[in-house]
């Protein structure tokens, strides 16, 4: 807090604002401030409310032992001045009481008897204030319950009684009445007494979030899987990072343990790591440890206890370390809590928890499906492990191990990945020493051909700088090495990633000679740039191979084979690159040669690449039907001569191909085939991220969204793992749209909470405009999840961000719109002026017109019909500026995809003059706007738009006005013009209202 307040009506607007802020540190500590500034001045209100604000912040931040020391202070103040307190206040005070016995029993310090102290002092205050007891009967339910003792009595004490004013909310009354059925094993009732709760019918603070943790397990015990998964998402963001209800988390944190997503339960826990510290509760602590015991113990028995869990501060743990630490903690806070009360209710329900086998095998609580061997980190560098796939046997003789992963490096094999790993790991030891072997050279040469394998990876991965580096370095080497000819094609593989590099990512591929296609985005649906200097970075590489390679003696023929290819497929990209008719030639010259070449010197690889080339390059001229035909002679040749590995590449492209004839079907076909394929291979090697992705457009072509979708984040996630993470992200982003689109909400925010955790992201290492598209996905799935408050916030935080972006107005324009209209939604009008015109200076950049148009039209709509005739002038505000917009769109010859923005502004002005009760200006302004949208055809598409328009005009002049015989005169032509075009749905509304005037006259 800047500065205490120096008025009483200071410190009440300081009291509100705090009241708006999340409970946590901040807010207690400004309570606390608050307090000692309500203590200066004379006036006992204002030290209650005080008072009251601090033990709030206690009790939902967390804090129980300090809780009921505030309230004795509130209790003193009652006795003393009795009359200060209002009814309010009074009632206020009176609740609370609970509170404390909440607090004490979260204390094991605390004794028995002092909690059975505490219940007499709650019940003689009630009856000397006159009040029901049946508050007071559930404290003492709740007490038992929590001893252990047998609750039966004081269950029914309690239930059976008629609720007061002071009786727990109905939602968590609800959860109480479950939890004592749950406890008795009949989940079927306690299930259905939820119901209401879980259905979100009854609702406070911590429900539904606390009733969600506890009905998961019961949920799956009766079979509701898809329900438990279902609350389980909603349910964990309502606690998440909460420290009062920590217990929840550790349920949820349960929950995946016995789902079989362990891997989801260590990211929640990550995401939950300040919880070790922040909670100050005992037994919440106690519950969220024995969650976390749950988890980490699944995983240990798994065989991952080295895995890196997320922990207490100050070190960094395994699952098996945290484990140790977590258990000793955990027994010690039952034993205390035992001990506090006579029983052993706490150790034993540890107990149960902890020897309960998971209920489930796999249930795919989220989009981003991920196994434990999905997290673990590998040995060595991760980039130098294969992706998921068959994996052929690799020698364990170093000498045969170093020749073996020449000969597969020669034949293009996938398997040739494993080989170089290895031998990446051993040459990196200590100990590693090189075999004296003609057969295997010295150790600069296999120094050469590990960077060489390196460099690839990095030109796989669009790294091309990198790329171009290593390949340099690598030609060094072999120079060292006496081995000219690799140093050639490395060269020439360097000269191809440094024209890619000024290409910015003209085609993915590397260094061309690995992959199967070359230019991939052969089927002419990836955009050209037609970029001069692009075309003529590649033009240049070209000839310097061509050079490089007339210059360069010796070379053996697959050497000389890897150096056409690469001269090819630099033409190839220079053709992808410019979409030029002139450069398709060259393209087909080069892999003429290579054709030919290949072919004499039977080199399948080389054979198969020229063709896919070939095809490529047909595709790119635009002859896809040639290249069809051409490409269904490489599958036949592949299915008789190899090599293997080259279909699902091949089968890719052609699916690619028949998506871009329009043919969804048949491409589905292929990439399916495709994509069975490629489980034979390393998932890199025969590109299964862009099988997945492909697949996902064949199937969403044919109207199977779902589908789409787990192909995208299965796209995604070996995309991650290989290590093109903006690609990933990207596609990531492209899943969380579309399951938003398809109203999966809370998949949609769980998945992008999952990747906005990634420590990339975190630590600020992914462009950052990526970021801000993830998190304007997420803000919009929080808004359509009616999770207001929490969109806005991310919007704002949005917009300030955008504001920045020098480079891109346009982006922000929208932003500042979306969060305007947000901030409309909430009531803040102030602040949403300021949106609005952030979004319209960011608009004169880079126009927005029709986004722009809807925002302001939205606003002078929230602001009408929120404060009526008080708002009127700055709704008409909005709509001057909106009329501004729809000018200039004009002018500009700009077309609206959705609304005219002259008709959709003249509605708007009738709308709002209508909700301040100016019905003269609005029955004008509707008629205007019936003007402009013109009596429907029928065929039009603004049916709708003109019944509702005279419809709404039809009320105004009808209802408002009490006019009724025109408006059913408007009405009844209306009706009868929809219903003989055959709009007899649009109509229907009119036919109602007609009714409604008929019977009011």
């Amino acid at each position: 807090m800047p500065t205490a307040p120096q008025t009483t009506d200071g410190l009440f607007q300081a009291l509100q604002e705090n009241d708006r802020r999340p409970y946590g540190r901040t807010r207690t500590v400004t309570a606390e401030e608050l307090v000692d500034a309500a203590e200066q001045f004379e006036d006992p209100v204002a030290l209650i409310h005080a008072l009251l604000e601090l033990q709030e912040a206690y009790t939902y931040g967390s804090e129980p032992r300090k809780s009921p020391v505030v309230f004795a202070r509130l209790l003193n103040l009652f006795d003393e001045q009795p009359d200060v307190f209002d009814e309010r206040l009074r009632h206020m005070l009176f609740w609370r009481f609970k509170w404390v016995g909440h607090a004490l029993r979260q204390l094991p310090e605390v004794p028995l008897t002092g909690l059975r102290q505490w219940l007499t002092e709650m019940r003689d205050r009630y009856e000397k204030a006159g009040l029901g007891l049946q508050p007071y009967y559930g404290q003492a339910y709740q007490l038992a319950a929590h001893l252990g003792e047998d609750t039966a009595l004081a269950y029914e004490l309690w239930a059976s009684r008629t609720r007061t004013r002071l009786s727990d909310c109905e939602a968590c009354e609800i959860c109480e009445r479950a939890l004592y059925h749950l406890e008795a094993g009949d989940d079927e009732r306690a299930l259905s007494i939820w119901e209401p709760v879980l259905a979100g019918k009854e609702s406070c603070q911590e429900e539904p979030a606390r009733s969600v943790s506890y009905a998961l397990v019961p949920l799956l015990r009766t079979g509701r899987t898809d329900r438990a998964r279902e609350l389980h998402l909603a349910g964990y963001r309502s606690c998440r990072r909460n420290p009062s209800m920590s217990r929840e988390v550790g349920r949820h944190l349960e929950f995946c343990a016995l789902t079989g997503n362990e891997a989801r339960g260590l990211e929640l826990l990550a995401e939950n790591r300040v919880l070790f510290e922040e909670v100050d509760s005992p037994l919440d602590l106690l519950g969220f440890l024995t969650g976390v015991e749950v988890l980490l113990q699944r995983v240990e028995t798994l065989g991952h206890g080295e895995l890196p869990a997320a922990g207490y501060a100050g070190r960094p743990w395994t699952v098996s370390g945290l484990r140790a630490e977590v258990r000793g903690r955990a027994d010690d806070l039952a034993a205390r809590f035992d001990a506090r009360n006579r029983t052993t209710a706490h150790t034993d329900r540890r107990r149960v928890r902890l020897e309960r086998a998971p209920l489930v095998d796999a249930l795919e609580l989220t989009l981003r499906a991920r196994a434990l061997d999905d997290v673990a980190p590998a040995a060595g560098s991760p980039a130098a492990v294969p992706a998921p796939g068959t994996v052929a046997a690799v020698p364990d003789a170093l000498p045969e191990l170093i020749i073996h992963a020449r000969t597969l490096d020669e034949q293009g094999h996938p398997d040739a990945q494993a080989c170089w790993a290895r031998l990446r790991r051993l040459v990196a030891a200590r100990d590693y020493t090189h075999p004296d072997d003609p057969a295997v050279g010295p150790l600069v040469r296999l120094r050469a051909d590990l960077l060489a394998e390196e460099a690839s990876r990095a030109g796989d991965k669009d790294e091309f700088t990198v790329a171009a580096e290593l390949h340099e370095e690598a030609a060094a080497l072999y120079d060292d090495a006496g081995e000219p000819g690799h140093a050639a094609v490395s060269r020439a593989c360097a000269l191809l990633a440094t024209a890619e590099n000024a290409a910015e990512g003209g085609a993915e591929g590397g260094d061309g000679a690995e992959s199967a296609d070359g230019t991939e985005a052969a089927d002419g649906t990836e955009a050209a740039d037609g970029g001069g200097a692009k075309a003529a970075a590649l033009t240049a590489a070209h000839a310097s191979m061509v050079r490089l390679h007339e210059e360069t003696s010796g070379l053996t023929p697959f050497q000389e084979a890897r150096l056409l290819r690469l001269r090819a497929t630099a033409l190839g990209l220079r053709l992808q690159t410019s979409r030029s008719e002139e450069h398709a030639a060259p393209v087909l010259a080069e892999v003429d040669v290579l054709l030919a070449f290949a072919t004499r010197h039977d080199i399948d690889v080389q054979v198969s690449g020229a063709l896919l080339l070939r095809t490529s390059t047909l595709a790119l001229s635009g002859d896809l039907p040639a290249a069809v035909t051409e490409i269904d002679a490489l599958l036949d040749r592949l299915k008789t001569q190899g090599p293997a590995w080259h279909l699902p590449r091949t089968l890719g492209l052609r699916g690619r191909l028949q998506l871009a004839l329009r043919d969804a079907q048949a491409a589905q076909a292929d990439l399916a085939e495709g994509l069975r394929l490629a489980a034979d291979w390393p998932a890199d090697a025969v590109d299964t991220a862009r099988l997945h992705g492909d697949l996902a457009e064949a199937v969403m072509h044919l109207g199977r969204p779902d589908e789409a979708l787990r192909h995208l984040t299965r796209s995604a996630e070996l995309e991650l793992r290989r290590g093109s993470r903006t690609d990933a992200y990207c596609t990531y982003s492209n899943a969380a749209q579309l399951s938003l689109d398809l109203g999966r909400i809370e998949d949609c925010i769980a998945l992008l909470d999952s990747l906005l955790a990634e420590p990339d992201v975190v630590e600020g290492k992914l462009d950052d405009r990526v970021v801000a598209q993830l998190r304007l996905t997420r803000a919009r799935a929080l808004h359509a999840g009616e999770d207001l408050k929490a969109a806005t916030t991310e919007f704002v935080a949005l917009a300030a961000e955008s504001a920045h972006w020098d480079d891109d107005p346009g982006s922000h324009a929208m932003i500042a719109a979306e969060t305007a209209v947000l901030l409309g939604e909430s009531g803040e009008f102030g602040p949403a002026r300021e949106a609005a015109d952030q979004a319209l200076a960011a608009h004169a950049r880079a126009p927005r017109y029709e986004q722009l148009s809807n925002c302001l039209r939205e606003l002078a709509r929230l602001q009408a019909q929120q404060q009526g005739r008080e708002g009127l002038d700055d709704a008409r505000a909005f709509l001057t500026d909106a009329g501004r917009i729809a000018d200039e769109a004009r002018t500009a010859a700009y077309e609206a995809q959705g609304r005219s923005l002259d008709t959709a502004l003249a509605y708007e002005h009738g709308r709002v003059a209508a909700y301040a009760g100016e019905y003269e200006d609005a029955l004008t302004a509707l008629d205007k706007a019936l003007t402009l949208l013109g009596r429907p055809g029928g065929d039009d598409d603004h049916a709708g738009e003109w019944a509702e328009c005279i419809r709404l005009a039809g009320a105004v002049e009808g209802l408002y006005l009490e006019r009724p015989a025109p408006a059913l005169i408007r009405l009844d032509a209306a009706i009868s013009h929809l219903t003989a075009l055959g709009h007899k749905e649009e109509a229907e509304a009119l036919i109602s209202l007609a009714a409604r005037l008929r019977d009011e006259e």
